[in-house]
C-alpha cells in the first residue's frame, strides 16, 4: 500500500498506524482494545499492530477522552464520526491498467454531482451513463467533491475528511470500478477537491493539532496554515493519493484565491511541482485546473508537461458571467460587474481570455482585479455557460432552460463549444434538463437552523417573491428534486437539444481538436446592434473565424468569411437573430 506520512499503511506483519497530534499528551489507536501509540518527533504519534489488516475499523482515542476519526481515513463507512477503516489500494484489479490519459487539448469536461446523476446516486449507477458522454463527445467526467461529509447528501465542499470518498456513494472499490469503467472508454475522470477550508460539522482536527489552522479568515471560517510542514504535506499528499491511487487524470481546486497562507514557497506551486513527477513518473497525463476569483494569468500553462509549478487552465467565471446578464439580463451580486456592456465582455473573453485584467471591480469596492491573459493560449480558460456554483447559487436553483429562449441558449452552445478554448457542460445540460440544482445539505440542530437562517437572509428578496417555492436546503424533497429525468432526452426538446450538441462536438472534435495545440488569441469584437466578430489563429497557420448576431432581430452584415463552412448557414445582406456561422481557412 503506497502512501505518504498521513494514514495507515499495511505492513508485512500488520498495520502502521500514524497521527498528526502535537497538541495531544497522549493517543491510543482503537482496534479490539486500546493500544498506546509511540510520541515521535514534531507531534507524530505512532503504532505498530501485528496481526491488523485491511477491513480493520479503528479509531483514535485521545488523552484518554476524545474518540476521533483518521484525518486520512480511507474510509468512513459509518460516516464522519464512525470508525474509520483500513484499505488496501493495491487489491483493486485495474482493467485499465495501461491507461495513461489523453492530451489537454483533447478535453471537453462534463460536471456532475454523484448523488443526483442517477435516481440510485452511486459510484455504480453512474456506470451506466458512460456511453452516453462518449456518444454525445464528453472526452472528461468531472466529479463535485467527494470528501466524507456529514449526512447522506451534500454538495460536497463540506468535506472534513478528505481521503475518504462518501460512504453515501458506495465503497472505494465502487469508485475505482467507476474510473475502471471510464477509463476503458477512453474518458478522462476529473475531482473537484476542497483545500481552502474543511465543513462546518466533523471537523476533530483543532482539538489535537491547533496549528492546522491561521488566524486569517475565509468565507467559511479559519483558514488552513499551509506555512506549517505537516498541514503542507497533508494537503500535497492528498492531491497525489487521487491521482495516485483512484487513477484520477485531473483535479480542480475550488477557490484558491481563498488560501491566504500558503507559505514561502506556495502551496499550490508546490504541488503542481508534486503532481509533475508522478506524471513523469508514470508516463500519464495529469492535467490540474483552478478555480481562482483573482484572474492571475502567471499560474496558468497548458502546454508544459507534465506540470512544473503551474496549472492547465482556470475556470472563467468571467465568461459565464457576461453571457448571464446578455441572455437573462440580470444584474445582481457579481452581475453588477458586467451590467454596462455585457456582449462586449462576450468579446474580450473570446479575444483575450479574462474580462478582468486588472480593471477595476465594482463589485469588490474598486479593487483592480487580475492580470492581462491575451498572450495565454485559449486552452488556459475553460468556458462555461451553467455549473454547480452559477445554477445552485441562485434561489431556486433554476437553470437557463426556465430563463432563456432555446434559440439564444443554442447560439451560445454553438459559441462555447466550437471556440478554442476547454467547454464545460453541467451534466444535464447536453439535453436541455429542466432538474433545478438547488443548494442542499444534511446538517442537524443549530448548524441546520443556522444554514437556512443564512439563505434566507442571503435571498430575502427571494423569499418575499415566492415564499414556500424556495427550497429548503435541509430537505430531502430538496435533493431529490436535482436528480436528473434522463428520460427527458429521449425525445421532444431533450433529443433535438442532444443532437445539436452531439453535432458540435463531432465538428470540434474532427475540425478544431486537431489544430488546437499550437492555438492563439486573435481578435474579437462586437457592434453595438449584436454582431460579434472574432477570430483565433490555430495550429498549420490555419484561422478559425466566427461570426453571430447575439440579438433577437435580423442584422445587416455583408455576409459570412471564407473558408471551409464548420456550421452556420450563408446569408446575403440580413443575417438572422441568433445565428451563428464558423469558417476554418486553411494556410
Amino acid at each position: 500500500m503506497s502512501g505518504g506520512s498521513f494514514g495507515p499503511r499495511l505492513t508485512a506483519n500488520g498495520v502502521e498506524f500514524r497521527l498528526w497530534a502535537p497538541n495531544a499528551k497522549r493517543v491510543d489507536v482503537l482496534l479490539d482494545r486500546a493500544h498506546p501509540m509511540q510520541r515521535e518527533n514534531d507531534g507524530w504519534f505512532k503504532a505498530d499492530i501485528d496481526g491488523a489488516r485491511a477491513g480493520a475499523r479503528y479509531r483514535f482515542r485521545i488523552d484518554g477522552a476524545a474518540d476521533v476519526p483518521d484525518p486520512a481515513s480511507a474510509f468512513q463507512p459509518e460516516d464522519i464520526a464512525g470508525p474509520s477503516e483500513v484499505i488496501d489500494h493495491a487489491a483493486y484489479p485495474w482493467l485499465a491498467a495501461d491507461w495513461r490519459g489523453r492530451p489537454w487539448h483533447e478535453t471537453v469536461l462534463l460536471e456532475a454531482h454523484v448523488g443526483s446523476f442517477t435516481p440510485q446516486g452511486t459510484f455504480r449507477a453512474m456506470i451506466d451513463r458512460l456511453d452516453h458522454l462518449v456518444e454525445t463527445g464528453i472526452t472528461a467526467l468531472e466529479l463535485m467533491p467527494l470528501a466524507d461529509f456529514p449526512g447522506q447528501r451534500n454538495w460536497g465542499y463540506d468535506g472534513v475528511l478528505w481521503y475518504a470518498p462518501d460512504s453515501a456513494y458506495g465503497r472505494p472499490e465502487d469508485l475505482k470500478a467507476l474510473i475502471d469503467a471510464a477509463h476503458q472508454r477512453g474518458l478522462m475522470m476529473f475531482l473537484d477537491v476542497v483545500y481552502n477550508h474543511f465543513g462546518p460539522e466533523g471537523n476533530f482536527i483543532g482539538q489535537y493539532a491547533p496549528p492546522f489552522f491561521s488566524e486569517s479568515q475565509t468565507p467559511w471560517g479559519n483558514a488552513i496554515n499551509y506555512r506549517v510542514d505537516q498541514v503542507r504535506a497533508f494537503a500535497i499528499e492528498n492531491a497525489l493519493y487521487w491521482l495516485r491511487e483512484y487513477h484520477f487524470d485531473g483535479l480542480r481546486l475550488d477557490a484558491v484565491h481563498a488560501i491566504p497562507d500558503q507559505g514561502e514557497i506556495p502551496m499550490l506551486y508546490e504541488l503542481s511541482r508534486q503532481a509533475g513527477k508522478l506524471a513523469e513518473e508514470t508516463g500519464r497525463h495529469i492535467h490540474l485546473v483552478l478555480e481562482n476569483d483573482d484572474n492571475i494569468a502567471a499560474v496558468l500553462d497548458p502546454l508544459i508537461h507534465p506540470p512544473r509549478g503551474q496549472y492547465r487552465a482556470q475556470w472563467n467565471d468571467d465568461y459565464h458571467h457576461a453571457w448571464h446578464v446578455a441572455l437573462t439580463g440580470e444584474r445582481q451580486g457579481y452581475y453588477s460587474d458586467y451590467a454596462d456592456a455585457p456582449l462586449k465582455h462576450i468579446a474580450r473573453a473570446l479575444g483575450s481570455g479574462f474580462v478582468y485584467q486588472g480593471e477595476p471591480s465594482e463589485h469588490r469596492g474598486g479593487q483592480p482585479r487580475g492580470e492581462p491573459s491575451g498572450e495565454l493560449p485559449p486552452l488556459a480558460f475553460v468556458n462555461f455557460l451553467q455549473n454547480h456554483d452559477q445554477i445552485g447559487n441562485r434561489a431556486l436553483g433554476d437553470r437557463l432552460e426556465s430563463l432563456v429562449s432555446p434559440q439564444a441558449i443554442e447560439a451560445a452552445l454553438a459559441i462555447t463549444l466550437l471556440t478554442p478554448t476547454v467547454p464545460m457542460l453541467f451534466m444535464g445540460e447536453e439535453w436541455g434538463s429542466q432538474a433545478p440544482f438547488p443548494f442542499f445539505c444534511d446538517f442537524h440542530g443549530e448548524l441546520a437552523d443556522a444554514v437556512r437562517q443564512g439563505r434566507r437572509k442571503e435571498f430575502a428578496g427571494a423569499y418575499e417573491k415566492f415564499g414556500d417555492e424556495v427550497p429548503d436546503p435541509l430537505s430531502e424533497a430538496t435533493f431529490k428534486s436535482a436528480t436528473l429525468d434522463w428520460s427527458e432526452r429521449d425525445g421532444g426538446p431533450g433529443a433535438k437539444r442532444l443532437a445539436l450538441v452531439k453535432r458540435l462536438l463531432d465538428i470540434r472534435r474532427n475540425a478544431i481538436v486537431p489544430r488546437l495545440s499550437g492555438a492563439r488569441f486573435g481578435n474579437a469584437d462586437v457592434a453595438d446592434d449584436g454582431l460579434l466578430r472574432a477570430r483565433w489563429r490555430l495550429s498549420e497557420g490555419a484561422t478559425l473565424e466566427l461570426v453571430a448576431n447575439l440579438s433577437d432581430r435580423g442584422l445587416a452584415s455583408k455576409g459570412p468569411p471564407q473558408g471551409t463552412n464548420l456550421w452556420g448557414d450563408d446569408w446575403d445582406g440580413i443575417m438572422p437573430p441568433w445565428a451563428v456561422t464558423w469558417r476554418l481557412e486553411e494556410s
